[in-house]
């Protein structure tokens, strides 16, 4: 089984992949173009930035599982990869640290002007009257746009700091709230209205794609610093850069619109002139501690999936089916049993949308739980009751009663 690692895995890891009997190619220079040739006879491949596109998914009949070794997969076209019966997996919670640590370091180098500071030394200019006019981040307000664990982690060092929190995120209640010791705010209207930070935390989904509008970054409060390492669509960048061009807020960004898809090389981009915007080369993850504890993560999944054929943190499973009917077949555990229910349902064009096969102590019986696109006839039923030496019973739910 060929595995291949298109981005930068440490050592230690790739020799643990090693030790599983895989054949590992590792190139952490592949780009999403250079990954349609080399994923092609691959049967897992593991990322973190790289794109794993329709191109690559369509090219390889071998690949069946997919690893983001991070959080998001939004860099995995996830529709093409549920088409091929492709499993996608994610590594989340283990660099919420990291990105943690680069958000409060964007506040602080915001504050103090730290970039600026050092590019003035290095040019042999001393500005010590400019520099030294920073507000200072005790009693400051820092809204947090999102609670997972990077929200969470944030919150802590924020703390610390003798920063006051307050926070939204669309799963975050009063009470979870007040155990955190954040204000809770019902709507990120709210939060910007009142903060001095802004730091954006959130997955992007379709309903998180562009959820820091115009509208919202025009509520900001004049002097309001914005951070963003989560992900760029969920900002407006246009009306952002308006913002900071008009002298309104300060941003630091470890994400943004234009970011290059290359590893490393010569780029340009709209923000690279911008006063009042430092951008970060989207780091956000990229310490050693993470990496390593990342890189653990996707070797397990790895291992569990080759040793078990099991597969955790499986992000493209369908939350929902379209059955309307569970059918609940106890049965005796021998070859076959199966496969004739099977066939039954076949005959009436009836297709099982999800099955579970549990085994009763002892190994004499089972029972089958078979979810249902349609209603099997009584005739149906009885053809499977009437298999008496295979079939112990057989109950039909209708899973949309109200009782």
């Amino acid at each position: 089984m060929r595995v291949v690692v298109a981005d930068k895995f440490p050592e230690k890891y790739i020799t643990e992949l090693q030790n599983l009997n895989l054949d590992v190619i590792y190139n952490p220079k592949l780009g999403a173009d250079d990954l349609v040739d080399a994923a092609k006879n691959a049967s897992i491949v593991i990322v973190r930035s790289t794109v794993v596109n329709e191109a690559c998914i369509k090219n390889s009949d071998e690949l069946s599982l997919i690893i983001r070794a991070g959080a998001g997969v939004n860099n995995i076209d996830l529709k093409a990869a549920s088409a091929k019966g492709i499993y996608v997996a994610n590594c989340p919670g283990k660099n919420s640290i990291a990105v943690a640590e680069l958000a409060m370091g964007l506040i602080l180098a915001i504050d103090r002007k730290i970039p600026d500071n050092v590019i003035d030394f290095r040019n042999g200019k001393w500005n010590k009257a400019t520099y030294s006019k920073a507000d200072g981040l005790l009693g400051k307000k820092l809204g947090i746009i999102g609670t997972g664990k990077i929200g969470q982690e944030l919150i802590k060092r924020a703390q610390s700091f003798g920063i006051e929190v307050f926070a939204w995120s669309r799963s975050l209640t009063p009470e979870r709230a007040a155990e955190i010791g954040v204000n809770h705010c019902k709507r990120i209207e709210d939060i910007v209205d009142v903060v001095d930070i802004v730091s954006v935390h959130l997955a992007l989904k379709p309903d998180t794609k562009g959820i820091i509008s115009k509208a919202v970054i025009e509520r900001m409060k004049p002097g309001t610093i914005f951070i963003n390492t989560a992900r760029a669509e969920v900002v407006d960048e246009d009306a952002l850069v308006k913002a900071v061009k008009d002298g309104k807020i300060r941003a630091g960004l470890d994400v943004f619109d234009d970011e290059p898809e290359q590893k490393e090389g010569d780029f340009s981009s709209t923000l690279q002139n911008i006063e009042n915007i430092y951008v970060t080369h989207h780091i956000g993850a990229s310490t050693e501690q993470a990496q390593n504890a990342v890189a653990a993560d996707a070797v397990s999944i790895v291992r569990e999936y080759v040793s078990q054929g099991q597969v955790r943190n499986w992000v493209n499973r369908c939350e929902t089916t379209d059955a309307e009917w569970q059918l609940v077949v106890r049965h005796y555990d021998k070859p076959g049993v199966l496969a004739n229910v099977m066939t039954v349902l076949k005959e009436g064009n009836i297709n099982a949308e999800e099955l579970e096969n549990v085994i009763f102590d002892g190994k004499i019986a089972a029972c089958c739980t078979i979810q249902l696109d349609n209603k099997p006839t009584d005739a149906m039923l009885e053809k499977i009751r009437s298999r008496s030496d295979e079939v112990i019973s057989a109950t039909l739910i209708n899973l949309n009663s109200n009782i």
